[in-house]
């Protein structure tokens, strides 16, 4: 994972609430065993619709409680796979949000009004900011703060994924290894 200070550029706009797993990754694309590569059949059923349309920028806003529905991980793949790196909206299911930040999808809550306030911009063809550093969104001449838990921030601005916060322990699981006493040997009947 790649550390994350600020994302920036063109928005995409998703005026939709209550989206769900299923919705953004159907189910019958989870047989892949690759974590790349789901970004092309991301709301594959609503891109069959007339008038969809959905670019590919770095940063989507979107309505409430976007991620709802199962836990599946290919959802924020999917999500990144296809080019965002950002998500606005005015709530998350909760392990949507945190598979989202293990990976390096930065899940971004503001306010419903400001969410609108983003969308119309984007419409208008104008771009925004998260900034990760600053804990700020901003559009237009617009700065509006986010929350977001000092170690999911820590982790996102370093480029940590579970395994390098794991790696980072690695001298201190080495020695508790060592210091183990040996597991004892059994034989199979």
């Amino acid at each position: 994972m790649e550390p994350i200070t600020l994302i920036s550029g063109q928005v995409s706009v998703l005026d939709r609430n209550s989206v769900d797993t299923d919705q953004i990754m159907p189910a019958r694309y989870l047989k892949r065993v690759e974590r790349t590569g789901f970004g092309q059949y991301v709301f594959d059923d609503w891109r069959k619709q007339d008038g969809w349309d959905l670019p590919p920028n770095p940063i989507l806003v979107t309505g409430p409680d976007f991620g709802c529905g199962s836990s599946r991980e290919h959802a924020p793949w999917g999500l990144q796979d296809y080019g965002f790196q950002a998500i606005v909206a005015p709530s998350f299911a909760d392990i949507f949000f945190s598979n989202c930040t293990k990976i390096g999808l930065v899940p971004v809550v503001v306010p419903e009004a400001d969410v609108r306030a983003v969308m119309e911009h984007a419409r208008a063809g104008g771009t925004a900011e998260v900034d990760l550093e600053a804990l700020e969104l901003r559009w237009a001449d617009r700065r509006v703060p986010f929350a977001l838990d000092p170690e999911r921030r820590r982790r996102l601005l370093g480029g940590l994924d579970d395994i390098a916060v794991t790696l980072q322990s690695a001298d201190a699981i080495d020695a508790f290894e060592r210091a183990a006493p040996p597991l004892p040997v059994t034989t199979a009947l």
